[in-house]
């Protein structure tokens, strides 16, 4: 009987299969290890991943600390064996660190996934397993400064707005303070009062990254920058007589209280905050360019932030009216911008345009105090060029030196800053900004200040910074 030969056809399609199937299997092996290096820290914190509360079951949540370690948030444990989130400095920090009852925010969000994991010793995590006891979870040390935030917080006193304190080098959030705030010690009692459609005082906003407000003349830095960039080589010939008002048309700009400047060139405009000469520049502009510029710092985009955050707006662009383009050229019109967007924009000029990514984990440890994982600063990329960013830098300073920003002057340290009185609704006092940063000259400490209905920001928010450049230098912190 002749045997039949093997079918070559027949053969190639079996090693096809067995190819591709091993080929199907390495794909496999790697996506799993891709996921677990680099997604599944996302996923796994995921509000929507139902599996992450079970994490709770037998792990011990664990504490947020101070940069300094102290506790900010920790767990306690009743004879019960019921457990309840307690944080030491109440209201304090109630934005930044957040709360973990009905829902969670801030670094209790955010951190999530390393307060649910527990790196203590083998042996004794799968004791405590096999016992039916639950481990401990890592600790995790911010950047933020108790003494900071303790004194941003007093100088804010009783005012509603919002304080952000950053390391323009290193984009470490020192502080973030947010008016009215709440405690997030008695949230549970008090949430129903805090979300009430009567309540109109929105203490569960955080204010720093989530309050926008019309930038008032804090915006004069784009509209300076976007002028000098239009006019490299005669910006320094720009001159404007000021006599209290600008008159373009049927429109009028007013300086703040009528403040007649009289002669003003582009450095004493800006130093003295003179709307007119500003409304005049705006005229000379292209409004798409200004349009351009304000994008490339971060208008209408996603900001570098892991916290939760408003996005910053700018709608004015080529063919805007004459009005739109007076109220926009000094910070008003619909241009809304967020606290901490602002101390980011201040941040770059101070680190010579470069813009780090802020951030406020600095550290993960174990219960033992042995180091799980550090952050290290990142770059975003540049938001103006080092000529640019020294530029503005030596504008800022004149604000400081000769300008409406005399109340952080001082012999201890130099400061350069910017002011704003933002106009927000007829009838009501504006919003007080400051935003700046010191030493002028080796920037260590960024500082963005809002005080709403406040009035001026040169006497109501730069004295709120003064006390937080005070603070840190008297401290010795070390930037």
């Amino acid at each position: 009987m002749r045997k039949s030969r093997p079918d070559p056809d027949s053969n190639k399609g079996i090693l096809f299969f067995t190819y591709l199937m091993v080929g199907v299997f390495v794909c496999m092996i790697g996506y799993f290890g891709y996921f677990l290096q680099f997604q599944g820290e996302t996923v796994i914190n995921n509000s929507y991943n139902a599996r992450l509360d079970r994490f709770s079951d037998r792990i011990v949540r664990g504490e947020i600390l101070g940069n300094d370690g102290r506790v900010l948030a920790r767990t306690e444990t009743g004879e019960d064996g019921s457990e309840h989130r307690v944080y030491p400095y109440g209201s304090l920090f109630a934005h930044g660190v957040g709360y973990g009852d009905h829902g969670k925010t801030g670094l209790e969000a955010l951190a999530n996934f390393y307060l649910l994991t527990s790196h203590m010793n083998l042996a004794e995590r799968t004791i405590n397993e096999l016992s039916g006891v639950k481990n401990i979870g890592d600790n995790v040390i911010t950047t933020l400064d108790v003494d900071l935030q303790q004194a941003a917080s007093d100088a804010l006193g009783e005012h509603r707005g919002a304080v952000i304190v950053m390391e323009p080098d290193t984009g470490k959030i020192l502080a973030m303070v947010s008016k009215p705030g709440f405690d997030p010690n008695t949230l549970g009692a008090d949430w129903d009062q805090l979300i009430s459609g009567d309540n109109e005082e929105a203490q569960l906003l955080n204010r720093a990254a989530q309050g926008v407000y019309p930038p008032g003349s804090t915006f004069k830095i784009l509209t300076a920058l976007e002028f000098i960039r239009e006019h490299p080589d005669t910006w320094r010939d720009f001159a404007f007589d000021c006599d209290g008002t600008y008159e373009q048309g049927d429109y009028t700009i007013s300086c703040y209280h009528g403040n007649a400047h009289g002669h003003q060139n582009l450095e004493q405009a800006f130093a003295n905050s003179c709307n007119g000469a500003f409304a005049a520049l705006g005229m000379e502009m292209d409004p798409g360019g200004l349009h351009s510029l304000a994008e490339q710092l971060l208008f209408n985009r996603e900001l570098p932030l892991s916290v939760a955050y408003s996005k910053s707006s700018f709608t004015m662009n080529t063919g805007a009216e004459v009005w739109e383009i007076l109220q926009t050229s000094i910070g008003q019109g619909n241009t809304q911008m967020t606290p901490i967007h602002n101390v980011m924009i201040t941040a770059a000029i101070a680190n010579g345009g470069v813009l780090m990514k802020p951030y406020m984990v600095e550290r993960v440890e174990n219960a033992a105090g042995e180091e799980i994982h550090r952050f290290l600063p990142q770059a975003w990329g540049n938001l103006l060029t080092a000529q640019e960013a020294d530029t503005m830098a030596g504008l800022m300073r004149q604000v400081v030196t000769e300008g409406t920003g005399s109340a952080v002057r001082t012999e201890s340290y130099t400061v350069a800053g910017k002011t704003g009185s933002a106009e927000f609704e007829a009838g009501r006092d504006t919003h007080a900004w400051f935003t700046g940063f010191a030493p002028a000259e080796a920037p260590q400490l960024t500082v963005t200040v809002v005080v709403e209905e406040a009035g001026s920001g040169g006497q109501v928010a730069a004295p709120v910074a003064r006390r937080i450049f005070d603070t840190y230098f008297s401290l010795g912190v070390d930037g």
